[in-house]
This record gives structure tokens, C-alpha cells and sequence, in this order.
């Protein structure tokens, strides 16, 4: 097999999982081309991914460091350009990235997460509730009746975003994440996007509240707009709340799955020899709800330890999919789900470094919470279809099913 010939990544993630261990198998940095022609590097394997997260010649900032966008040989004509042309605190380098996060860490912080709990078990009983009274025997979509909805609503209440918008964010999110998604559309998709969001911030300056969008406008306006451009408030809220909860309602989806497909895994939560934590964790670790990060870019040639030279400006993709199954961390069984994995919490789903996910702490609590109280209120809760009939999301960053049907069974 020659590694230096360009792999194109299958756009609709078809299998992700294989596609990642053969990526891996071709070395640590392997050439691949994108949706939309554009080629790169995946990086693979749990240690090279930890190393080059926290390495300064590594940028997420196209603007300064990808030529090709730069000089507008790439643009917003690629289908995959929202990924790069956002300026936040997940895009931006060095000292940009600390001006843009602070803010952000200033108002999303531990206390804010841990006032949610009681919120969190509120709309999870509200939604066991409302999946009780369904006729009984009949198959239930758990990703829409659940999974999506848990999240979502908890994230769009923490940014005090009015519900006649959560309609049109929920279309637009899911074109976001939809990979296999024509230029036209995804041009269209991000305009909507932009319109929606200020929509968004003009409801929120005329009607403040107790939540994120206005703590961030608060930010904004009370300095002298150096803090943060309205571009860069706009952006970072695109952020926020588009991982807040696509990745939530993924990762709720394949720990209910995993629990479901592994009864012997679901015995050792329901007699105490495991923990819900852990349940989250081994997800997490087996199933990143995102399986590559789009982009980043060297900011000068990078030699691998396997000779492997990464040029300058050569955009790079990071695969989560294949550091969360390396078998040199997680044994020779690492795609198998196991409780009782002493490495299910060394998994780098939410990222490493200073670009670590600010929302992992709100994910673990719903993903927990979350199943906990289901598992308890449908004891005898089932996959409706046989695991080979489920259909995953067409897209090689967003990992999760596009429907989980389930049977509840009798609700407790």
C-alpha cells in the first residue's frame, strides 16, 4: 500500500470505525483528500493526537495559517467551509485563543453547570413521561422521543434561545454536520445561519435574561467591542451551542445502544459494579459522538516520528474515532464496551489541551442523569431492530444513528 497516495474520506461515514483502523494502520499522518477536493493529513493513534494538540506549530486558525483559504483558492464556495471560516475561540491560535475563550469561560462556568442538574431531571422526567403514556408494543424512535430532545432543550434554555427558533436551528444544525451536503446547500445553509443568530441577539438585547447569550452580549457591549467583535460573539455562540448538543444527543444514542446490545454491561450498572459515570465514559471512549476535528494547519513543516513530513500549511484532521480504540492503550479488545476498562476515561472525545471542550462537564451530567433515570423507569427496554438495520448520520465528523427504535416495554 502506498502511504503517500491520498485516501479520500467516504463523506457519508459509512464505517467509520474501519475506515479509522486502516487510516491507523497506514502510519501516524496519512494524506487524504476531503469533500470537495480538498487534500490534507489525518492524524491517527491515541499518543501522536495527545502530542500534536499541545504542539505550538499546530494552528486552527485558516486565516493565518492555511495558504489556500488565505489566498482564496479555497472558499466559501466548499461545502465544508463553515468549519473554517467561523472566528472563535475553537478556530483561533496563541494569544487570539485566549482572548476569544476568556469571555466564554467567565460566564460558562462549573457553578452555572452545576445549578442544571435539577433542571436536567426535570426535563428527563418530563420526556419519561411523556414516552410512558405511548401506546404500549409500539416501536419508539429514541433519538428524536429522548436523545435529541434531552439536550436540546437544556442547551437552547441555558442560552435564552426563544422557542420559535428552535425549529428552524435544529434544520440548520443537522445541514451543518451533514457532510455529504452539496456547496449550494451548505452556502445557503450558512447564510440561514447567520440571519437566525442575529435574530437571536437582537431578541436577546431587547429582552435579557439569566443566560449565556446575554452574559456574552453583556461581555460585548459594556467594553469597547475589543473584548470580542460581534463577528466573534456570533461565532462563538455558533459553537457552543451546535457541540452542545449535537454531540450530547450522539453520545446518548451509543451508551443506550452499547447497553442494550451488552445485557451482561447493563447487569453490572443495575447490581452497583459499575457506575452510570462509567457507562459515559466507556461511550465516550468507544463511540466519540465526533469522530474527526476539522482543521487544523501546520504553521511550519512538521516531522513525524515515523520520518512522515506534514508541510507547512497542509490543513490536518485529527481522528478521535482512532484514539478511542488504539490498541496500544486500550488493549487488544478495545472494540469491545466494557465497564470495567481501567482506560474507558482515557479517551480524548473532548478534545486535549487548551482547546478542551468547555461543555464536557454538561454532556457527562445529561448523558448520566440521562440514562440512569431511563434504564430505572424501563427496566425491560429493548432494540426494536436487529443492530445491523440501523442507519448512521451521513457524515464523517457527527457519529451517531439517524433513528434508534426501541421497544420501552412496561414503564416503572
Amino acid at each position: 500500500m502506498n502511504r503517500q497516495c491520498p485516501y479520500a474520506l467516504d463523506p457519508s461515514g459509512s464505517d467509520i470505525h474501519g475506515e479509522a483502523a486502516m487510516l491507523h494502520q497506514r502510519g501516524t499522518a496519512t494524506p487524504v483528500v476531503l469533500p470537495g477536493g480538498v487534500t490534507g493529513w489525518v492524524i491517527s493513534g491515541s499518543e501522536t493526537i495527545r502530542r500534536l494538540l499541545v504542539d505550538p506549530r499546530v494552528s486552527k486558525d485558516a486565516y493565518r495559517h492555511w495558504p489556500a483559504w488565505a489566498n482564496g483558492e479555497v472558499g466559501e464556495e466548499w461545502p465544508l467551509a463553515i468549519w473554517v471560516s467561523v472566528q472563535n475561540m475553537i478556530t483561533a491560535y496563541g494569544s487570539e485563543h485566549t482572548r476569544l475563550r476568556k469571555p466564554v469561560v467567565a460566564t460558562f462556568t462549573a457553578r452555572r453547570v452545576a445549578r442544571m442538574l435539577p433542571r436536567i431531571a426535570e426535563v428527563t422526567d418530563e420526556l419519561l413521561d411523556r414516552m410512558a403514556a405511548l401506546p404500549q408494543g409500539e416501536a419508539v424512535d429514541l433519538r428524536t422521543a429522548f436523545a435529541h430532545d434531552l439536550p436540546t432543550r437544556i442547551v437552547f434554555e441555558l442560552f435564552g434561545i426563544p422557542q420559535q427558533s428552535w425549529e428552524p436551528l435544529h434544520r440548520i444544525i443537522k445541514g451543518f454536520f451533514d457532510t455529504t451536503i452539496t456547496a449550494e446547500d451548505a452556502q445557503a445553509n450558512a447564510e440561514l445561519l447567520y440571519v437566525t443568530m442575529t435574530e437571536l441577539l437582537a431578541h436577546r438585547r431587547e429582552h435579557p435574561g439569566d443566560d449565556m447569550t446575554t452574559a456574552l452580549i453583556n461581555t460585548r457591549d459594556e467594553g469597547d467591542g475589543s473584548r470580542l467583535s460581534e463577528k466573534e460573539l456570533i461565532d462563538n455562540l455558533i459553537l457552543l451551542f451546535t457541540a452542545g448538543y449535537e454531540t450530547s444527543v450522539n453520545l446518548i444514542c451509543s451508551a443506550v445502544y452499547e447497553l442494550l446490545r451488552n445485557p451482561d454491561q447493563l447487569e453490572l450498572l443495575r447490581s452497583g459494579k459499575a457506575s452510570w459515570e462509567d457507562a459515559v465514559e466507556e461511550a465516550l471512549r468507544l463511540e466519540p459522538p465526533a469522530t474527526y476535528a476539522l482543521m487544523r494547519f501546520a504553521v511550519e513543516d512538521i516531522e513525524m516520528e515515523d520520518g512522515v513530513v506534514i508541510p507547512r500549511g497542509a490543513p490536518i484532521v485529527v481522528s478521535f474515532a482512532s484514539a478511542g480504540r488504539d490498541p496500544e492503550v486500550h488493549g487488544p479488545d478495545a472494540d469491545r464496551f466494557d465497564l470495567t476498562r481501567t482506560t474507558r476515561g482515557e479517551h480524548l472525545s473532548f478534545g486535549f489541551g487548551t482547546h478542551y471542550c468547555l461543555g464536557a462537564s454538561l454532556a457527562r451530567l445529561e448523558c448520566g442523569v440521562g440514562l440512569q433515570r431511563l434504564f430505572e423507569r424501563f427496566p425491560d427496554l429493548s432494540l426494536a431492530v436487529r443492530p445491523a438495520e440501523l442507519r448512521k448520520v451521513e457524515s464523517f465528523i457527527s457519529n451517531g444513528f439517524k433513528e434508534l427504535p426501541v421497544l420501552l416495554g412496561a414503564a416503572r
